[in-house]
């Protein structure tokens, strides 16, 4: 913790000039960008994935007509077919857990008042006026939501909203092409086969839905850690816009 947090401190040093009061949170994105780019081949490899599961929809459709009043053997066929065809059901959410290291260090790293002994200097960092330890509790307490930190957290969820909203429509769109090529039984942009999985039906159906929840994680963690989910979340929208196109 002591050395990732010399090298937040540092690498706002040199963004200094450039962002001001703001460099930390400035240093936050680009340790953010780092990050993504480091799992951006899996993520390829996800969209590969994806659209291999997408051409056995057709296959997958078969089944459920052969099989669809028989859901534990539906589900063995299945996963049959994907053991057959080499292609994980769940091979695109990979990308998203290698990051979850990163971004706990990072809420670890803004919710400490320590850290290796020593007062934790990142926590005087701010974005604008609102400090990158607090939260939106914080800043509501501080001014009120048109208060400095206020509106610097009324900026970010508008952020997210914008980014969910297209993130909501990419989803729909990946959904629909799927239950187009499987006959209309409305398979989610993961793969058809991942409705088969035990209680995974509902989660498909709310799966457009899932942009949105970032609102409630950016109002309750650390604004260093939103700011990593923001840009990260951002990444991921146009990353599938243009990897799924």
């Amino acid at each position: 913790m002591s050395v990732f947090a010399s090298l937040v401190e540092q690498l706002a040093d040199l963004l200094q000039p450039l962002f001001g009061l703001s460099a930390a949170a400035a240093a936050i994105v680009l340790f953010t960008a780092f990050v993504r780019l480091l799992v951006h081949p899996l993520s390829r490899a996800a969209a590969r994935g994806q659209r291999a599961r997408a051409e056995l929809q057709p296959k997958i459709a078969e089944l459920r007509r052969r099989y669809g009043r028989n859901p534990e053997k539906l589900q063995k066929a299945v996963l049959d077919l994907h053991a057959r065809e080499r292609v994980s059901p769940l091979s695109g959410c990979l990308p998203s857990l290698l990051q979850l290291p990163a971004f706990f260090l990072l809420y670890h790293l803004f919710s400490s008042d320590t850290i290796g002994g020593r007062p934790n200097g990142l926590l005087g960092h701010e974005l604008f006026t609102a400090p990158l330890g607090g939260r939106w509790a914080d800043a509501l307490g501080d001014g009120g939501p048109l208060g400095g930190p206020g509106l610097v957290y009324a900026g970010l969820f508008g952020v997210v909203v914008v980014v969910a909203f297209f993130g909501y429509r990419l989803t729909k769109r990946s959904m629909a092409a799927n239950a187009a090529l499987s006959g209309g039984s409305g398979a989610s942009g993961t793969g058809g086969a991942v409705e088969q999985l035990p209680g995974m039906g509902a989660v498909t159906r709310a799966m457009p839905f899932m942009s949105f929840l970032t609102l409630v994680t950016v109002a309750v963690v650390p604004l260093a850690a939103a700011l990593y989910i923001v840009t990260s979340t951002a990444w991921s929208v146009v990353e599938r816009a243009v990897l799924y196109r």
